[in-house]
């Protein structure tokens, strides 16, 4: 933990910017991490996964936008996205009966608050949400917000609780490091919403997260056993083997067919692992980020593996 704190630290300082966004030594990790800056990109990389039966989310990085001009680009982007997404030859469209009934879309958008407008107004915000909600519904696919920051958390859970009830279509992400996450599990139960776990990879004090990893996988687990009791096809984003088998036999043990949850990882993380569980029959779906506004992202992936950080330094100074 103290490794990751200080290499989100390091991120933020303008020097360490500059070194990583413009020395060749980190290109091969960020070629690695992020599909490219174009949507072209991130379709292509989706178009190579969906062949091999692996299911994509498209993530059209940026988040914090400093104008309303920037949050209308924003969601003017994620229609785009989800315009050419239903073009893609292997998508299927979910049904809207739906995940309930094992039918899912193989491809769909993951989307920030704060690049809609959060940071603005949670009004502005929800309208520019509702915007491509309605698109994503016209068309037959799912939205996810990604979970943010902690000082954010409250206000997407209950900005996803409005807009849910016009458009259920859409879900959000939770983190296990929250201690608030058990309560939230419960929440997203009741309204049988769709909801990704995840372990977090924001920097978190004490008083909010949990700081020891054995404490989050703990964590983590609990959540996903009662997620798979109780949740609507919920979506467990992990590399960690030991915790994917102890899903696994959770779901097992609850007589649960493996097309009532999936799986999902990070582009170009664990890619054998991702081909083993397709061929175990379990869905699984990878998070393909794109875009220009690249940095934040790649600093957390950065934070999450510190070897990755220290074999491009080794690089760099070997030149």
């Amino acid at each position: 933990m103290f490794a990751r704190l200080m290499i989100l630290k390091a991120s933020e300082m303008r020097p360490v910017r500059k070194m990583i966004t413009q020395s060749r030594a980190f290109r091969p990790l960020i070629r690695r991490f992020v599909a490219g800056e174009t949507l072209d990109q991130a379709i292509a990389a989706a178009e190579e996964l969906l062949p091999k039966g692996i299911y994509v989310s498209l993530d059209y990085l940026g988040e914090n936008v400093q104008s309303r001009e920037e949050a209308v680009h924003a969601k003017n982007t994620y229609i785009e996205i989800l315009k050419r997404i239903a073009a893609i030859k292997e998508v299927m469209p979910m049904d809207h009966v739906g995940y309930a009934d094992g039918l899912v879309e193989t491809v769909n958008l993951s989307v920030k608050l704060t690049q809609c407008g959060l940071d603005q107004s949670d009004d502005f915000a929800e309208e520019n949400y509702r915007e491509v909600l309605a698109v994503a519904k016209a068309i037959g696919n799912f939205v996810r917000v990604d979970m943010e920051g902690s000082p954010y958390t409250e206000r997407t859970v209950k900005l996803v609780e409005r807009v849910h009830v016009d458009y259920p279509n859409t879900g959000t992400v939770l983190q296990s490091y929250l201690y608030r996450t058990t309560e939230d599990v419960e929440w997203a139960a009741m309204r049988r919403l769709r909801i990704r776990l995840v372990k977090g990879a924001y920097f978190e004090e004490a008083d909010v997260a949990y700081q020891e990893k054995m404490r989050v996988d703990e964590a983590y687990m609990r959540l996903a056993e009662r997620m798979l009791e109780a949740c609507a096809y919920p979506a467990f984003a992990t590399h960690d083997e030991a915790l994917i088998e102890k899903i696994q036999r959770s779901a097992k043990a609850l007589n649960l067919p493996k097309d009532r949850f999936e799986f999902q990882m990070l582009f170009g993380v664990r890619r054998d692992l991702q081909e083993k569980l397709v061929a175990e029959g379990h869905r699984m779906r990878v998070y393909i980020p794109y875009g220009e506004s690249w940095y934040p992202y790649f600093s957390r992936r950065l934070a999450e593996r510190p070897a990755n950080a220290l074999f491009a330094l080794k690089s760099l100074f070997k030149g």
